[in-house]
């Protein structure tokens, strides 16, 4: 497979306080992983670059744009109680939807197949007007809008791991019918969005689907999501463009987290979206991270992704069975998701 990384030592440069979970020392350790493994190391480096001011306003307003563009001027601005800038972070930001936009673009191109954007600051909980849970701008969002637009793509699926629900990103697509948004979190939890009920409006409606897990779930259950919920929507919904919001909090030990995924886990739930990708998108699978606070967590998950990634090759793990009480917790979603699609 030909794989790309979005890589760029700048992304470091935005910083929240020494004591802020979401660290520049969340990208080094990776960056110190990918350059330690001669296979990954090689891997093509996709070359960020500063989205436009209209690029990001595809999703988020002019008056945010200029609100963050502003933050430039000021050691320290907090934009909620979470999430703060510095000196820095406006360029960064910017620097975070350019390198996925880049990357989109060479796998239109077919100069990669697949790529993972290794950048910060994360965005899938940025909404149109509104910084939110350590997000500025919402990287995958203004991706998937990229590729609406100026690639005249017309199904995308978005595919949200990451232990948070992505309410930036629900919210951009959820009265539309060309992005199919799917996201698998714990439930109650930041930032209290995403119950199964949660379907989208309009002529979005049922493009929008929510998986609301309690804590404790472990690489089998994410797994039977994967094959019994997701794999039939893919099938039927059949994307030309797979995008994925990458989160390694649901790793087990994570310190924000209650999920029990392990590093092999990470690898199988790749070879899932290689496999969709394959079957329905000419192979075409963009990874974005977002979340993920244990250190060790975020350095042999995205270790195992790339691999998965680079090899490709069919998966590697069997299609077990959820606990007794996930299937409780599931049955409301597979009876939402069953009128609007074909399930087995």
């Amino acid at each position: 497979m030909k794989t790309g990384i979005v890589k760029d030592w700048r992304y470091l440069e935005h910083t929240m306080g020494e004591h802020h979970p979401e660290s520049p020392k969340r990208l080094e350790v990776i960056y110190r992983m990918v350059e330690g493994e001669p296979a990954l190391a090689s891997l093509p480096c996709v070359e960020p670059r500063p989205a436009a001011e209209e690029e990001i306003a595809s999703i988020h307003t002019p008056a945010y744009i200029e609100s963050i563009r502003e933050t430039a001027h000021h050691p320290r601005v907090y934009l909620d109680p979470d999430t703060s800038t510095c000196p820095r972070s406006y360029e960064v930001a910017r620097l975070a939807v350019g390198g996925l936009i880049e990357a989109a673009g060479r796998i239109m191109a077919g100069h990669l197949d697949n790529a993972f954007a290794l950048v910060r600051p994360p965005g899938h909980h940025a909404e149109a007007s509104q910084a939110r849970g350590f997000c500025i701008f919402n990287n995958i969002a203004i991706a998937a809008e990229h590729l609406i637009q100026q690639h005249a793509l017309r199904r995308l699926l978005i595919v949200d791991w990451d232990l948070h629900h992505g309410n930036g990103t629900q919210h951009a697509f959820y009265g539309r019918d060309d992005v199919l948004y799917f996201s698998v979190h714990q439930f109650p939890h930041y930032p209290g969005t995403g119950y199964w009920n949660e379907v989208g409006n309009g002529k979005g409606e049922g493009f929008t689907i929510n998986v609301p897990l309690a804590p404790g779930k472990t690489d089998e259950d994410y797994l039977f999501i994967f094959d019994r919920l997701l794999a039939p929507v893919a099938a039927e919904f059949k994307p030309e463009f797979i995008l994925v919001s990458a989160g390694f909090d649901i790793f087990a030990g994570d310190p924000l987290g209650g999920m029990m995924v392990s590093p092999a886990g990470f690898s199988a739930l790749t070879h899932i979206l290689l496999r969709l990708a394959q079957e329905f998108a000419s192979g075409r699978l963009l990874l974005s991270l977002e979340g993920g606070y244990n250190l060790r967590g975020l350095e042999e998950g995205v270790r195992n992704v790339l691999f998965t990634l680079k090899e490709g090759g069919a998966a590697s793990y069997s299609r077990g069975e959820c606990s007794p009480t996930t299937m409780e917790e599931l049955r409301p979603v597979f009876q939402v998701v069953r009128k609007f699609w074909a399930l087995e």
